[in-house]
């Protein structure tokens, strides 16, 4: 009898976990997971959680800004069905992750995030919309970057974003880096959200990035977060 009562319990655990899985379903998404379940979803909710100016600078069709960094991202929120799926991504999955979290939390049943974001979308040579005033910048030219990586002295390229928390903590000893070894090696920091065009040229679809070059050719390239002994290492 008790046996029978045992497992009875189980069971019923067993399926109010999965009834609370169901009504609370979340995904992590590639670029090209999250492209082709955005065109199976006839309700899809799509945010683009970037700034105003990133989103201006090319997004996804059908999107809807709301800046995760900006005052109104709750208020904005309140405007989207928490019955309905939603889909957010960012640059490169950081902020999107933190609204999706956000979403989650008050009551949002399926939320898709883009891993990796519109780095890794571009990356992908996925289609995305601008709009016709942000063409008219796009930033550094290929051309003019090799001409900047072409030096008598090293040359140490820092790709960062402002938004970057792992950009911001090295932005200190790359400055440092850049004063205390001059003799050895010039320091030059780009503005990814600046130049957009150049990264999908480059191959890079994460931040922050070190490149370094010697002699016209690139050396060492280091994606990700690394401790400044680790940098001094390298150019030494």
């Amino acid at each position: 009898m008790k046996k029978i009562i045992l497992n009875s319990f189980v069971i019923v655990l067993l399926i109010l976990s999965a009834c609370t899985n169901g009504q609370n379903t979340n995904y992590q998404l590639n670029v090209n997971e999250f492209a082709d379940k955005l065109k199976q979803t006839t309700d899809a909710q799509l945010v683009d959680v970037r700034t105003p100016g990133e989103f201006a600078g090319g997004h996804l069709l059908n999107a809807i800004n709301y800046d995760w960094n900006g005052n109104e991202f709750e208020a904005q929120t309140k405007k989207l069905d928490k019955q309905k799926p939603v889909f957010v991504y960012c640059l490169s999955g950081g902020r999107s992750g933190s609204a999706a979290s956000n979403l989650r939390n008050v009551g949002f049943k399926s939320v898709y995030e883009m891993n990796g974001g519109m780095m890794k979308w571009r990356a992908a040579g996925l289609p995305e919309t601008t709009s016709a005033a942000s063409n008219t910048n796009q930033g550094m030219t290929l051309a003019e970057y090799k001409k900047i990586a072409s030096s008598n002295k090293k040359v140490l390229i820092d790709f960062y974003a402002e938004w970057c928390a792992p950009c911001k903590k090295m932005k200190p000893y790359l400055e440092e880096i850049s004063k205390e070894m001059q003799a050895e090696v010039k320091v030059v920091r780009i503005d990814a959200d600046q130049n957009k065009n150049l990264l999908q040229e480059l191959k890079i679809d994460g931040l922050p990035v070190l490149m370094l070059y010697k002699n016209n050719e690139m050396v060492w390239r280091n994606d990700g977060f690394i401790e400044k002994a680790e940098v001094v290492a390298k150019i030494k």
